[in-house]
């Protein structure tokens, strides 16, 4: 028996449906795939990683999804699903998981953010540095007031800002452009707090 865990990250494409959060089910590939993982993981209590990325739910749909809604920015009830209340787009996705998990009886199984960010160029005037300086100072903010989410309300969340350093060997556009610092120099790309 070795005293380490092993867990796995996900993507958010493994949900099928994730609007509104309480119709969040997985794709059938998901079920086949996925389920077994989680069940597994259920069983050890350990956490499953996901990464979850407002910002391409954001760009996908920019006419209905405001983007004070996708930067933690709202600061009034956005909709409502069942007696949740949502002001976030990052605690709707999250718990969209967390829903099509219970659909297939995996319960309280804890999640680890293990990416968001915004990017800072690459796509306009969707991807500023006040935008990404926002997004990410607002993710951090929310971590640090353990509130959790709506479907799992002071549960504290864990989570990992994407990435360290820019990257110029992904391919261009807002890809390149995740990262807090430029890796040449350890520059700051825009002040945090």
């Amino acid at each position: 028996h070795l005293p380490i865990s092993i867990s796995t990250v996900v993507a958010m494409s493994n949900l099928e449906q994730s609007y509104p959060p309480s119709a969040g089910s997985f794709s059938p590939q998901a079920r086949e795939q996925l389920v077994p993982v989680l069940k597994f993981l259920s069983q050890t209590n350990t956490p499953i990683f996901v990464n979850i990325y407002p910002y391409f739910a954001y760009v996908s749909d920019p006419i209905n999804i405001k983007l004070d809604y996708a930067i933690f920015n709202n600061k009034h009830v956005a909709f409502q699903d069942g007696l949740m209340k949502y002001t976030n787009l990052f605690d709707a996705i999250f718990d969209a998981f967390v829903w099509a998990m219970k659909k297939e009886g995996v319960m309280d199984l804890p999640m680890v953010v293990s990416e968001t960010g915004w990017p800072s160029h690459g796509n306009g005037e969707m991807t500023t540095r006040y935008i990404a300086s926002t997004y990410n100072r607002n993710f951090v903010k929310h971590v640090e007031s353990g509130a959790g989410t709506p479907k799992r309300p002071n549960s504290s969340i864990e989570g990992y800002l994407f990435s360290t350093f820019n990257e110029n060997q992904k391919p261009e556009g807002t890809e390149q452009n995740f990262g807090l610092y430029y890796p040449t120099n350890m520059k700051p790309i825009y002040k945090m707090f």
